[in-house]
Formats: structure tokens, C-alpha cells, sequence
């Protein structure tokens, strides 16, 4: 095993913007179950039956564990903010460096769009069924949307000295709710209600295409671990705590992912309803406590998930913004982007930039699309093919498991252009896929070209 680089001197380059320091390695741990765990992902593997566990179990040994022994080795050896673009860049130079980060970017914004899409559908669940008009109502979900974004920018600004208690706060809400999910087949049977659960029995999932959309869904659904990489530089022992926080988080996020499940696919089987894939947890809570005393349970799971709902677009938001921030330190666009608000040291016009665009993506409503599969390729290929330095510091074994991850990407990647939900058009579908990620993936680079091009054309003093 090589030895680890101080952190002083892994450092230094980011010391001199004084960013403020203050995430310890609870606060790490809490935001890993923040960011891994997401509601919707229960349903999904839900749709595969009984097959879920083995699904799941393929997604941490292919997927899950190939990403942490990636971020485990690359930030021990580069603990500085950026994380994955900043490995990229230094791994394959400037031009990739910068797609990595447009993608992260692009991506977290469409993520916290879609997170906050979440928020009508199951606040109609936790109202009761004379609400459920309101995810319909377009003209108010924008309105109190666009206050919550709002609130959102203003909390990114204060940076996390206040964010790390949403967050943690968020993540708290979020295993309690899952704990909630996770008892309620036992709440049923002690009840004498003929429920099945069987969260770990193994099974083949059914051999056809609505499956293999679905296993691809799963396969990559526990991606996260990139975002607390992103703000090392805000970590009070970056070296040492994010791989720790890894360690810590893993079991939980998986016995959450399994479990849960189990619970959805049980309500789901028991009374032959069709399985909300936007919204599975209320949905199964609805079932499971669905009169007297059990009804306000299921009301206070349903807030727990809107207050996790908003925790997560919160930490995503938060690390997204920082992606301009730091390629604004290496020239890589205009410096403006990487202004320090002079108390707070948070990249104010960054923040401003990103609130904008991810309002413009509710408006659009351009939100939902399975991006992520395409940066994980590139944080699990560079142990594999980047800088020589690295590859001699960070053992043999992890480039071969980080094989293993781009394989597992790239079939999900392959698969997910097939809808796992009914369309009218499949093929439409899959073309408006790979076409906005290529599309995304264009400007990005065209204004790589268009602000290389300018830096390298000064325009002369007259």
C-alpha cells in the first residue's frame, strides 16, 4: 500500500481560496445515505419482483462497490474540491476534464428538477385524496417551486455551516421513513393481515425487455458517492473521512435499498395495485396504514420524504455549483464563475447561474432523463487509464473492479434507452435520449472550443 500524501500538501493549490471547512465524518456519513438513497429506486426494483435482491446485489457488487474503491483511491491521492473533475483533468487533461464536470453539471441540475417534480405527487398523498389535484395544477406547483428554489439559492449562499444541518436533517428524515417503510409488513402481520415479505429471497428475474429496462434502472440507481468528492475542500479531513464515510454508509444504504423494497413489492402483491414508480413509498405507506392511528403514521413518512426531497436537492445543489467554481479556478471558463462572497466564501454567481437553469428545466419540464450512467464511465476508467503516477500509487485490484463498474455502466447505459413504462413510442423515446445526451454533451464541448479559442486570441489593448 503507497503512502498516503499529507493533506497540507495535497491541498495547497486549493488552500489559497480560503473556503470554510465543515464537514466532519458524521456529517459525510449522513450525507452518503442523503444522496445514495433515493425513494423513487424502491419501486423500480420493486417491478422486478421477488428477482430484486439478487438485482440489488449485483448493482453493489457491479456498480456500487466499483464507484467507492474509485473514490476511495482517487481521493486519498487527490483530496481537493472537484473531486471527479479534478481527477479527470489531471488524469486525461483540459478538454476532458471539462466535459466530466459539464456532465456532472447538466446532470445535478436536471436531477434537483426532477427531485423537485417529486414534491406535488406526494405531498397529494400525505393531504389525502380530495388533494390530488394539485400536481395538475401547473400555475401553483411552478409558484411555491420557484419559493423553494429560492430558499434553496439562499441557503447555498450561507454555505454549510447551515446546509450540513439541512442535510443531516434530511438524511435523518429519510432513514426514519425507511424504518417506517421497512416495519410496516410486520405492523400488518401483526394486525392479521395475510401479507407475504420476503425481502432476501433469491430469484431470476422474467426474460423480457420491460425487465432488462428495469435491471438497468437498478444496476446504477445507487450513484451519489461522486457528490461528496466534489466538496473535499470543504471537508475537515477530506483523506481520511471520505473513505470512511464510504465504509460506514454502504451497509446502510443497501439493507435501506433490500429492505424497502421488500416492503413495496409485499403491499404491492397483497393488494394487486399497480406500483406508482414516481412515488412508491407514500404509495405503500397509504397501504399499509391506511386507517386510524396507522393513517397519521403514514401522513408523517409522507413528510419525512418531502423533507428528504428537499435535503437532497440541497446537497446536490450544493455540489453542483461548485463544478464552475473550481473549472473557473483552472481558466477553464470565465473567473467569474468562481466569486467568493467575501463572508460566506460560497461561489455566489455560480449558485445564481445553476437556481436559473434548473427553474428553466421545471419550466421545460425537462426532467427525468437517465444521464448519470455517462460520467460514471469516466470515474471508474481513470484508475484504469489515467495519469501513470496515479496508477502506480493505487493498487492493481482496483482497476480491474473499476472494469467491472464501466461494464455494468455501459450495459445500463445500452438498456436504458428502452422505457421500462408504457409510451406511445419506443423508438421515439430512445432517440430523444441518446439525442439530448449528445446534444448536452455538443455545447458543452462547443463552448470548450469557442472559450479556448478566446483565451488563446486575446483581444489587444488599443
Amino acid at each position: 500500500m503507497s503512502e498516503i500524501p499529507p493533506e497540507s500538501a495535497s491541498n495547497a493549490p486549493q488552500d489559497d481560496h480560503h473556503l470554510s471547512r465543515q464537514l466532519n465524518l458524521g456529517d459525510l456519513v449522513f450525507s452518503q445515505v442523503l444522496c445514495v438513497v433515493g425513494s423513487a429506486w424502491v419501486g423500480i426494483a420493486a417491478g422486478l419482483g421477488h428477482a430484486q435482491t439478487l438485482v440489488w446485489l449485483l448493482a453493489l457488487v457491479g456498480f456500487y462497490l466499483p464507484m467507492g474503491a474509485a473514490v476511495y483511491y482517487l481521493n486519498r491521492e487527490m483530496p481537493l474540491e472537484g473531486g471527479l473533475y479534478v481527477w479527470a483533468r489531471r488524469a486525461f487533461g483540459d478538454a476532458t476534464g471539462f466535459l466530466v464536470a459539464w456532465n456532472v453539471w447538466a446532470y445535478g441540475l436536471i436531477v434537483i428538477a426532477t427531485i423537485f417534480s417529486q414534491l406535488p405527487t406526494e405531498f397529494s398523498y400525505m393531504a389525502g385524496p380530495s388533494f390530488a389535484w394539485i400536481p395538475e395544477n401547473h400555475l401553483l406547483v411552478l409558484t411555491v417551486l420557484a419559493i423553494l428554489l429560492t430558499v434553496l439559492a439562499i441557503s447555498a449562499v450561507i454555505g454549510l455551516a447551515l446546509g450540513k444541518w439541512v442535510h443531516n436533517i434530511a438524511s435523518a428524515a429519510m432513514i426514519l421513513a425507511f424504518g417506517l417503510l421497512i416495519v410496516a409488513p410486520f405492523w400488518a402481520m401483526l394486525h392479521h393481515v395475510p401479507i407475504h415479505y420476503d425481502a432476501f429471497s433469491i430469484h431470476l428475474p422474467k426474460r423480457n425487455l420491460t425487465s432488462l429496462a428495469l435491471i438497468g434502472q437498478v444496476l446504477t440507481a445507487s450513484s451519489g458517492l461522486e457528490y461528496i468528492a466534489i466538496m473535499a475542500g470543504e471537508a475537515k479531513s477530506p483523506t481520511r473521512d471520505i473513505g470512511r464515510s464510504i465504509f460506514l454508509a454502504t451497509p446502510i444504504c443497501f439493507v435501506m435499498f433490500m429492505m424497502g423494497t421488500g416492503s413495496v413489492l409485499a403491499f404491492h402483491e397483497f393488494s394487486g395495485t399497480a406500483i406508482n414508480y414516481i412515488a412508491p413509498i407514500p404509495q405503500a405507506l397509504s397501504l399499509a396504514f391506511g386507517g386510524g392511528a396507522g393513517r397519521i403514521l403514514a401522513k408523517l413518512a409522507i413528510l419525512l420524504l418531502q423533507i428528504r426531497i428537499l435535503g437532497a436537492a440541497s446537497y446536490i445543489f450544493t455540489g453542483v455549483t461548485r463544478l464552475p467554481m473550481t473549472a473557473g479556478w483552472d481558466h477553464l471558463i470565465p473567473e467569474w464563475f468562481s466569486r467568493l462572497h467575501p463572508r460566506f466564501r460560497t461561489p455566489t454567481n455560480s449558485i445564481m447561474v445553476s437556481a436559473a437553469l434548473v427553474f428553466l428545466s421545471l419550466l421545460l419540464a425537462f426532467a427525468g432523463a437517465h444521464a448519470s450512467e455517462a460520467f460514471a464511465v469516466l470515474n471508474n476508467a481513470i484508475p484504469i487509464a489515467g495519469l501513470a503516477l496515479v496508477r502506480k500509487r493505487i493498487p492493481r485490484w482496483v482497476a480491474w473492479i473499476c472494469g467491472l463498474g464501466i461494464v455494468t455502466t455501459l450495459f445500463s447505459m445500452f438498456i436504458s434507452a428502452y422505457p421500462f413504462l408504457d409510451v406511445a413510442n419506443p423508438l421515439a423515446f430512445a432517440l430523444k435520449l441518446i439525442g439530448a445526451v449528445f446534444l448536452i454533451n455538443a455545447i458543452g464541448y462547443g463552448f470548450y472550443r469557442l472559450r479556448n479559442k478566446v483565451s488563446a486570441n486575446p483581444i489587444p489593448n488599443h
